[in-house]
């Protein structure tokens, strides 16, 4: 399969890291307090009373985002490519999009960040483009811990002849256990897809180290960050993934996701784009038609909003102004933080319950998990409560969130699911309390 001959051997060139500290998780140390009330002024959206709790599903959009998209469906929707001024400049701000996504996730080259419409639609493309290098034997390592936008587009290479094997999470937990997969791995193994944090537990699992069994045997790593990118700063030069996925319309942005590969690797895959595109023209032979120019656009945004929680003030940093990789470091420090804080009385009174009965982690430290916290009650079933709860004007989810094969693994019936609370740094302690207090009586 295509990327044994183009194994990385180091994994922290150009970050800001030591490349032998492995930071999957906010640094330690003591990050100055989240200003929430300038954090919530920044989303449009947060104005009135209702209490957003669905943001696993989809979170609200940021103003600077907002502003970028009008400014350029105003001022710069043209073509690219023209000789004329107006479409350089616009062509301008597009690569400028590509390297503020390449600062948010610490890429070391802008050309390493392929936009598109949703995380499904990238890694479906990129699927059937390591199909097409698949030789006879090869086998893909695919979790049923995992969302199914991760798992659906790697079955469907058994039609190519690819073997699957199934890496399954601890039934008690649901976390993947990396000792799990070791027997999995050998010489006909070519690629490994795994989520970095799941949609449905919050648990954080632990890339870097998979990282090194993956390719020890010369295999790949395609990772689902979908539910990591909202809550901690991406770092994909430290991971170690060759593959990174996620969308921007659960982390403040539009409907718009991001695909990120090693430089070498995409090279080498056969691409998607016209005849005319060079096999070595990335990422534009994995974005055939191009990309929506508005929302990459509209992306700057959120690197600004990163830019102003660093300075811990609205304008510090003037839209155009440069945010550097430190910024978003540090602002998502104080998010961690920010959101151990609200997940911990939360699991606390669910601790409390009998008959209930927590997904994942009961432990709030922001090492392990993130803000997402889901139970199912035994008095209750989920659609009841969360019904109950839309009446008090909190917005929280039930079901199986495209995860039913991880439902299954933990002997919770899909159908119904579990209740799922999803906070994110806008989310406030008051907010908490008083969804605790609704959903006290009802559990």
């Amino acid at each position: 399969m295509c990327g044994r001959s183009v194994r990385p051997t180091s994994f922290g060139i150009g970050s800001e890291a030591d490349p032998g500290i492995r930071l999957e998780g906010p640094v330690s140390g003591r990050p100055q307090p989240l200003d929430v009330d300038f954090v919530r002024g920044r989303f449009p959206a947060l104005t009135g009373p209702f209490v957003f709790f669905d943001n696993g599903g989809g979170s609200q959009i940021l103003q600077p985002v907002v502003d970028r998209l009008n400014d350029f469906l105003v001022r710069h929707n043209v073509q690219l490519g023209a000789s004329y001024p107006l479409s350089v400049e616009a062509g301008r701000l597009l690569s400028d999009a590509q390297r503020a996504v390449a600062t948010l996730i610490n890429a070391s080259d802008p050309d390493e960040v392929v936009m598109g419409p949703s995380t499904t639609a990238l890694l479906r493309m990129i699927a059937s483009s390591i199909g097409r290098t698949l030789q006879a034997g090869d086998e893909i390592v695919i979790t049923t811990g995992d969302h199914e936008a991760n798992i659906g587009p790697w079955l469907e290479l058994e039609a190519m002849g690819a073997r699957v094997r199934w890496w399954r999470p601890n039934p008690e937990t649901g976390v993947l256990d990396p000792t799990d997969l070791e027997p999995l791995l050998n010489e006909r193994t070519g690629l490994v897809a795994m989520t970095h944090t799941s949609n449905v537990l919050g648990s954080i699992h632990p890339v870097a180290d998979v990282a090194d069994m993956v390719h020890g045997v010369g295999a790949l790593l395609c990772v689902d960050g979908v539910a990591f990118a909202p809550h901690r700063a991406v770092d994909v030069q430290t991971l170690g993934a060759d593959l990174y996925a996620f969308s921007f319309y659960k982390t403040f942005g539009p409907h718009h996701a991001v695909l990120w590969g090693r430089r070498e690797l995409l090279q080498e895959l056969p691409g998607h784009g016209f005849v005319f595109v060079s096999e070595d023209d990335v990422p534009y032979k994995f974005q055939p038609g191009n990309v929506n120019y508005e929302l990459s656009v509209s992306l700057l945004g959120i690197l600004d909003y990163f830019g102003e929680l660093d300075a811990d003030q609205e304008g510090a940093r003037p839209m155009g102004a440069a945010v550097p990789r430190s910024a978003v470091v540090s602002a998502y420090e104080r998010i961690a933080v920010h959101e151990e804080k609200l997940v911990r009385p939360l699991l606390e009174m669910l601790s409390a319950r009998e008959g209930v009965r927590i997904i994942g982690h009961d432990t709030a430290d922001r090492d392990a998990r993130v803000s997402i916290v889901s139970f199912v009650s035994s008095r209750r079933s989920s659609r009841e409560i969360v019904t109950a709860v839309d009446a008090h004007g909190i917005g929280i989810r039930h079901g199986s969130f495209y995860s039913s094969r991880l439902l299954d693994e933990l002997g919770i019936d899909a159908g119904d699911g579990v209740v799922r609370v999803s906070m994110v740094h806008y989310n406030t302690s008051a907010e908490v309390d008083r969804l605790i207090t609704v959903l006290d009586p009802l559990i």
